[in-house]
């Protein structure tokens, strides 16, 4: 099947109703293999919304989605992760009582289809072990990899969510909001190693920080009231009398506002 242009990820008009409201309305997106992409815009814009369609959490009212030129609109959540379209989500999903490796463990055990392999001693699947491993090394966890998750710190739970995602395999990553409730402290180490992440994985990212979004994203996507206002570089996008005027009124400069 024929790729729709070069990008990776690409709708087509994409929108979705809830009864007369229009939450997303004719978004057409792109984004390129190996993108940095942020999806920015004010509370309400719908940003979690359109994470929602592309995932398939939504059926869209209208349009179309592509994932490397094949149409998968029609396609259930699971489907679309066995395509290599992961998500984490903006509230924690952990087991807190697991450890980082065993979590990684049982996720890997799971896109394998080793269901059973949980309950048999985890040296008998070497592979299993060895890329568990590498996943929280990549993610700078490995020395945290025996501790309970409930006595992790709140962005190392937040980069265990990703690395429960990157044992999925993915091609094309969405994150919502990674940073939400991280301290600011921490925050920057998050998206250093979404930013370390291999090459060839798209992200997709929900940040309200600007400063994060504009050290760590390629691209900028702005989305205002279901509907894309404008895409750019940081240079572009910071500099849009447009998107100015959508973030004051509640702070003086663009990265005030977190909506």
């Amino acid at each position: 099947m024929s790729r729709p242009h070069s990008s990776f990820l690409k709708t087509e008009g994409l929108g979705i109703r809830f009864g007369s409201f229009q939450a997303v309305g004719d978004v057409s997106l792109h984004l390129e293999p190996g993108a940095r992409q942020a999806l920015i815009g004010p509370n309400g814009a719908g940003k979690t919304t359109l994470i929602n369609l592309l995932t398939g959490v939504y059926k869209p009212s209208s349009g179309r989605i592509y994932l490397d030129g094949q149409d998968i609109t029609d396609l259930s959540c699971d489907q679309r992760a066995r395509l290599g379209l992961v998500r984490t989500f903006q509230i924690n999903t952990l087991f807190p009582s697991l450890t980082p490796l065993e979590s990684v463990v049982l996720a890997i055990c799971e896109r394998e289809g080793l269901g059973s392999c949980w309950w048999k001693p985890v040296r008998r699947y070497t592979q299993v072990h060895e890329e568990a491993h590498e996943i929280l090394r990549r993610l700078k966890l490995d020395t945290l990899a025996q501790l309970p998750v409930a006595t992790l710190a709140y962005g190392k739970q937040r980069l265990l969510e990703i690395a429960l995602a990157m044992a999925a395999r993915p091609r094309i990553l969405l994150l919502d909001e990674p940073a939400a409730g991280v301290p600011q402290g921490e925050s920057g180490e998050l998206f250093e190693a979404v930013a370390e992440l291999p090459s060839h994985i798209g992200v997709l990212f929900i940040e309200h920080d600007m400063n994060l979004v504009f050290r760590f994203s390629q691209r900028i996507s702005v989305l205002v009231a279901g509907k894309i206002l404008m895409e750019g570089n940081a240079a572009e996008v910071g500099t849009d009398p447009r998107v100015r005027e959508v973030y004051l009124g509640k702070s003086t400069h663009i990265g005030g506002h977190h909506g």
